[in-house]
């Protein structure tokens, strides 16, 4: 049975404008190197963790054994997933772009329509592929554990409390997180705080006067809510206490976790497969009018030293 279709337009002529998607969320946990991308993972990887104790001990003329070596795994093992859409080019005939179709009986979808489709249902998978990451559930249909879900069944990461962040309080709140990253990893390059869009808002708009935590009513640079204009809300120029604050879009609201982006990982089978959208038109291989629009990929997450993460939440 086709997808079901609804169109509402108006035939007045031939085509002569664009389509217009609704602004989708990017995928820059991915995109901007939030996380440690590793292709070609057909169906497991193994992700070894090396642990050891206190190795120096006080010299003498024997060998005498200062330590121990702990060797554990995590296990990086992709899902597969898909997306199936089919459409009826008869229910093209009478749009606006029914030209494009030809004026054979024999016809194929509007071209502009196509190539719109295509870069829409690719842009669809990037946003859900970005969500699915920080708050997917893996009992949910079309989506792997995320990170929250797998980071709060692990003992080992080091609890923040949180609460509902705003303006007012989200410096004193990126402070609960800064003061409980371990020792170990504080001042790594790659360390990052990772934050949802209301956080990254909430700490701008304090960075420029609104917030009561000693910055005066005129903010960063004198320059008030201006500071950061023209600059938007990404992932460039936002730090606290010299860690970087990644936007990440797929967190939800009042939740965040610090971590390396070495120690989070992404796995999928081949990173193309991500951009590649199939248009399959049944004609020829069962007289049928139906297009199929295809795609198919894998993906999965996982983190390494539990206790090298903090999870605010």
């Amino acid at each position: 049975m086709a997808t079901t279709t609804s169109i509402t337009t108006t035939y007045a002529g031939e085509f002569a404008g664009e389509y217009i998607s609704a602004a989708l969320l990017s995928a820059p946990t991915i995109e901007q190197g939030g996380i440690t991308v590793k292709p070609n993972v057909k169906y497991k990887e193994v992700i070894s963790k090396i642990a050891t104790g206190d190795l120096v001990a006080n010299g003498t003329c024997d060998f005498t054994d200062t330590s121990t070596v702990t060797k554990t795994e995590r296990i990086l093992q992709p899902e597969e997933f898909q997306v199936n859409l089919e459409l009826c080019k008869k229910d093209w005939r009478s749009d606006w772009e029914a030209v494009q179709m030809g004026y054979s009986a024999h016809d194929q979808l509007p071209p502009s329509f196509e190539a719109f489709l295509l870069a829409h249902v690719a842009e669809k998978v990037a946003q859900k592929t970005e969500q699915t990451i920080w708050n997917g559930v893996d009992a949910t249909a079309g989506e792997f554990d995320g990170f929250l879900t797998l980071l709060g069944a692990d003992t080992d990461v080091v609890d923040v409390s949180g609460t509902t962040v705003t303006a007012s309080n989200v410096i004193t709140e990126l402070g609960k997180i800064a003061d409980a990253i371990p020792n170990a990893i504080y001042g790594a390059e790659d360390l990052n705080i990772y934050v949802p869009q209301n956080v990254a808002r909430a700490y701008v708009r304090a960075l420029g006067g609104f917030g009561a935590s000693g910055l005066g009513a005129n903010g960063t640079g004198a320059n008030g809510t201006q500071w950061f204009a023209g600059r938007g809300v990404g992932n460039v120029g936002l730090s606290y206490d010299g860690i970087n604050l990644f936007v990440a879009n797929g967190l939800p609201s009042n939740k965040m976790v610090a971590a390396q982006s070495s120690n989070l990982y992404f796995g999928t089978g081949l990173l193309a497969d991500h951009n590649e959208v199939k248009v399959l038109d049944m004609s020829d291989l069962d007289g049928s009018q139906n297009v199929r629009i295809i795609m198919r990929y894998t993906a999965g997450v996982v983190h390494g030293i539990g206790s090298d993460v903090v999870l605010y939440s």
